[in-house]
């Protein structure tokens, strides 16, 4: 017997899902005890560090 045709096979180089879906989690947790930390505030809490500034030339 052949064997059956699959025409999407996995992809061995993709993300794992479990953990894409805990590292969502993480970063909604963060962002939510940011919130908390800052209420009532005018400006809005980053998910993001901004990089070091470096010198014009």
């Amino acid at each position: 017997m052949t064997e059956k045709f699959n025409p999407a096979p996995p992809d061995k180089h993709a993300e794992d899902p479990k953990q894409s879906v805990k590292e969502d989690r993480k970063k909604d947790d963060e962002l939510e005890k940011g919130l908390k930390g800052t209420f009532p505030a005018s400006d809005p809490v980053s998910s993001t560090q901004g990089s070091k500034a470096t010198r014009d030339g």
